[in-house]
C-alpha cells in the first residue's frame, strides 16, 4: 500500500496493490496497518454507504459537522470518478482550497478525508459505483453541504459534461454563504 498526502491536510491518498488474473483481480482498498501508520489512529468503521452514478453526475460538496464530526475513506468499485476535497474548516491555512483525485475500478485508489473536509465527485462513466466507509452514524442533522459549481471554490468540473445536480446540492450555498452562516465547522474542533 502507498500513502501519498494530498494537497489539504488530513487528506490522504492509499494505492493498494492489485492482483489481477485469468480469474479476475484482488484488491484490499483499506488496509488497517497502513492507515494506522500513516494517519497515528485506526479507522474507526460506524458506518458505509454505496452510491451509483451515470456520466456526469456531480454529487456534494458535502461535509459534516464538527462536533461531532466525520472522517470518510473513499473509493470506486466499478466505473470512475473525478473527486474533489475541499479544505471548508474556518481557520484552516489551506482553507477555501481543493485537491483531486481520479479514482477508477483500475488502480482502487482510495482517499481519506479527516473530519471537517468537504467531498464531491464526478461520475466520468455511466454505472460509477463509489463506497463511502464512515468514522459517525448518520444523523441528517449534521449532514451539510456546500455549492459544488461555486466559482469561488473553482472546482475543475471536465469540458463536456453537463453537471446533473441534487435539489439539494443544486441550492447548497456558496462557501462565503456557508461561512457567514456559521456552517462550516472549525479548524481546531477538527482537531482532535
Amino acid at each position: 500500500m502507498k500513502v501519498r498526502e494530498l494537497a489539504i491536510e488530513g487528506a490522504l491518498e492509499f494505492s493498494p496493490t492489485v492482483f489481477a488474473d485469468q480469474r479476475g483481480l484482488f484488491v484490499s482498498p483499506l488496509q488497517e496497518p497502513a492507515f494506522s501508520d500513516a494517519t497515528g489512529a485506526p479507522f474507526r468503521l460506524a458506518r458505509s454507504f454505496h452510491s451509483t452514478s451515470r456520466r456526469g453526475v456531480l454529487r456534494g460538496i458535502h461535509f459534516t459537522t464538527a462536533p461531532p464530526g466525520c472522517a470518510k475513506y473513499i473509493h470506486c468499485a466499478r466505473g470512475r470518478a473525478l473527486n474533489f476535497v475541499v479544505d471548508l474548516r474556518e481557520g484552516s491555512p489551506s482553507f477555501g482550497r481543493w485537491d483531486a483525485v481520479d479514482l477508477d475500478e483500475v488502480s482502487y485508489r482510495a482517499i481519506y478525508l479527516t473530519s471537517g473536509l468537504g467531498h464531491a465527485f464526478v461520475a466520468l462513466e455511466d454505472d460509477t459505483d463509489m463506497v463511502f466507509l464512515c468514522t459517525a452514524p448518520y444523523r441528517a442533522d449534521d449532514e451539510l453541504s456546500v455549492n459544488p459549481l461555486d466559482p469561488e471554490i473553482g472546482l475543475p468540473v471536465p469540458a463536456g459534461l453537463d453537471p446533473v445536480r441534487s435539489d439539494r446540492d443544486t441550492v447548497a450555498p456558496t462557501l462565503a454563504q456557508a461561512l457567514a452562516d456559521g456552517l462550516l465547522p472549525r479548524f481546531e474542533d477538527c482537531r482532535v
